[in-house]
């Protein structure tokens, strides 16, 4: 049974939001529940009074940095963190994995724990699962967590289940080092954003006597639409009947949308790391008090709150405290932002009561997207960003500093979420490892590591760049080779040939003449392949050559490829590229010879299709908010020798795909539709 005693107390039709309380062996706790993060023994710039006016229940501290200050000795010297503090309400203590996560120079990781220096004196301690429970012990938290390795959500897939699978073990760990102690222990479910990671932690973790569990790993990479998403898919996966806990997350409207998918506690530095540099929630949206508009401002902050605040100060004041650096102003921004935060939970609890949260969260949701409605900022208008435009195509700038070509008819962005170079690195040339494939030596190595590739006399690497666009993806292949060539020397690689299709070559001219906005075009080769079709490097080695026209009426008069790089438009835009017919004719072509075809497509029905044409198909690399991409095989022997083997489809994908919306190519008769599940199913890829 668990320690909290946790149960529902209402639920809301039409949504997954719960009411609910627990009780620790301090206090009762009302969920849903925000958290103050009092790091050490201390919410920054609050009394333990102004907490307790603002309605905080539970505050949160953190084990990695009380076990280097004061020390576990000093907990045990004044019977635990209640007393030392003064603060009778609950108490969660975070296992210090996140921030060990973030000190990513200074630590190591194994399976005994983490290895880190101390920021105060640079000793180094070693945090094992044993060591972070015994400190938490020694603070007297009312809840535990237990020892967990955090990572990026983009990370790989190989690296999140790895950290996913370390997790598990200590979390065995920290529940043995609990022995018979009253308090609370909650598993972490970790995961990144992987579903079947996700699926498999939570499905690990609810088997063992956790009092809760908390969803961890999110709010560090991802975009807020994904951790809303892996957020409610990971509440959905946890037990009823113990609370569910969203680890350092987040904004009020993070929380909206995780009280709606069943989430219980929430915790985050937000509130006062924002009221430190002027910033508020208020009724009328998020508000910047270091604004000149508010210098005269007699007008309280929010005439909706009651809060110690907004009962006593104008604006003007607070933005006179804020712009003078003092910390009464830090004070009273970061009271103001808790009351905002706790009077959001009093209110999402009540409406769950009143069985009216879907009609509550339909009318705030808009409201905590705003930002300040009082006194909205007015765009410049001078120095605006002048849109260069070449045909239908226009450069597009991203909020994250790099430029882009957009298709102005779809609206469609190429590398519209991840920095091109990157994209094309990751997506391209590491998982075809092609530096490796233009080694000679690497052709002498065993068959097991030189893929679909076997020595001649003149060897040549053929390579298909389907999508010319503005040449990210080749211009990837010639960076490559020409780091292969400075490191091994011209004697030592095979030749590389490059073959890119494209049918309009407006986006390749636009990001040429603008070429000081796209630094991967900084080299002749792209201006000589515009200008003649062809370019070849100085050793004779490297050649490039320009495909214009319809890629499917051009492509069985070219070499055939070893990798194909294929970047078409979307299938919304670029149908007939990702039709079935499409895919059969190009492996039809191809398959005489062993190739590997990667794009960046995770669709269903790209990947049935491409099944259904003939070739092996597998899950490639994770890019940017993308959970993971596409590669596809010309044979099993091929496939088996790839390094992504182990990410081949499976039965548990077909089992998916019996139960998608998106099964079938468009346009297909039910008889065609009979025929394409028959191929799906009998595909030696499926067999045992």
């Amino acid at each position: 049974m668990s320690r909290l005693n946790f149960r529902i107390e209402a639920t809301c039709s039409g949504t997954k939001a719960r009411a609910g309380r627990f009780k620790t062996l301090h206090s009762e706790v009302l969920t849903p529940v925000f958290m103050p993060v009092g790091t050490r023994a201390t919410v920054k710039g609050q009394t333990i009074e102004s907490l307790k006016e603002n309605g905080a229940q539970c505050l949160l501290a953190n084990t990695y940095h009380l076990f280097l200050r004061p020390g576990a000795e000093v907990f045990k010297k004044f019977g635990g963190i209640h007393n030392f503090m003064k603060w009778d309400g609950s108490v969660l203590t975070d296992s210090g994995g996140f921030q060990i996560f973030s000190l990513h120079k200074d630590r190591k990781m194994n399976e005994e724990g983490a290895a880190f220096k101390s920021y105060l004196d640079g000793q180094t301690f070693l945090l094992t699962p044993e060591l972070s429970i015994e400190t938490q012990k020694a603070i007297g938290s009312d809840i535990m967590m237990v020892l967990d390795q955090c990572i990026p959500s983009t990370a790989s897939y190989e690296e999140a289940k790895a950290a996913m699978e370390l997790t598990h073990r200590w979390a065995l760990r920290s529940l043995a080092a609990r022995g018979d102690s009253k308090q609370s222990m909650f598993g972490i479910v970790q995961g990144a954003c992987y579903k079947d990671l996700r699926k498999e932690s939570a499905a690990f973790l609810t088997q063992q006597p956790f009092d809760g569990f908390a969803i961890g790993g999110l709010a560090v990479g991802e975009t807020p639409e994904k951790c809303w998403e892996f957020a409610g898919l990971t509440a959905s996966l946890l037990p009823k009947d113990l609370p569910r806990y969203l680890m350092g997350v987040g904004t009020p409207i993070d929380i909206l949308e995780a009280v709606n998918c069943g989430v219980d506690m929430f915790d985050c530095i937000m509130p006062s790391q924002l009221g430190h540099r002027g910033t508020v929630y208020t009724s009328q949206g998020k508000m910047q008090l270091r604004r000149t508009v508010y210098k005269f401002a007699e007008e309280v902050l929010d005439t909706n709150c009651n809060c110690y605040t907004c009962r006593s100060y104008s604006r003007a004041y607070l933005h006179h405290l804020i712009k003078s650096g003092e910390p009464l102003g830090w004070f009273l921004l970061t009271t103001h932002n808790l009351a905002f935060y706790h009077r959001l939970m009093r209110e999402m609890r009540q409406a769950i009561f009143d069985g009216k949260f879907v009609e509550y969260y339909n009318a705030k949701r808009p409201i905590l997207l705003m930002s300040d409605e009082d006194n909205p900022p007015i765009p410049p208008k001078r120095n605006a960003v002048k849109i260069h435009r070449l045909g239908d195509y226009e450069i597009h700038h991203s909020k994250e500093g790099f430029a882009s070509i957009k298709q102005t008819s779809s609206g469609e962005i190429m590398h519209s979420v991840n920095k091109p170079e990157e994209e094309a690195n990751r997506l391209y040339i590491e998982q075809s490892e092609l530096e490796r494939k233009l080694l000679k030596r690497s052709l002498d190595s065993s068959p097991a590591s030189r893929g679909a590739f076997e020595p001649c006399n003149d060897w040549k690497i053929v390579v298909w760049d389907v999508g010319l666009g503005a040449a990210h993806n080749a211009m990837a292949a010639i960076r490559c080779f020409e780091k292969a060539l400075k490191e091994n020397g011209y004697e030592n690689l095979n030749k590389l040939k490059i073959i890119s299709f494209e049918r309009d070559l407006d986006p390749l001219k636009l990001a040429c003449k603008h070429n000081k906005e796209f630094p991967h075009l900084h080299h002749s080769a792209p201006f000589k392949l515009l200008k003649e079709g062809k370019w070849v490097d100085s050793t004779g080695l490297l050649e490039w050559e320009l495909v214009e026209g319809d890629f499917l009426k051009l492509f069985e008069n070219q070499e055939k490829p070893d990798i194909i790089f294929y970047d078409p438009f979307s299938p919304k835009t670029d149908c007939d590229c990702w039709s079935l017919e499409a895919f059969k004719h190009l492996y039809n072509y191809c398959s005489e010879k062993s190739f590997e075809l990667y794009t960046y497509s995770t669709s269903t029905m790209i990947r049935a299709t491409m099944l259904v044409a003939g070739m092996w198909v597998a899950k490639g690399v994770a890019t940017g908010p993308k959970e993971s991409t596409t590669i596809a095989f010309s044979d099993k022997e091929t496939a088996l020798k790839h390094k992504s083997a182990q990410s081949l489809l499976n039965k548990e994908w077909l089992e998916r795909w019996h139960r998608s919306q998106a099964q079938f190519p468009l346009n297909l008769s039910e008889e065609g539709k009979f025929i394409f599940t028959k191929a799906i199913e009998s595909h030696p890829q499926f067999e045992d």
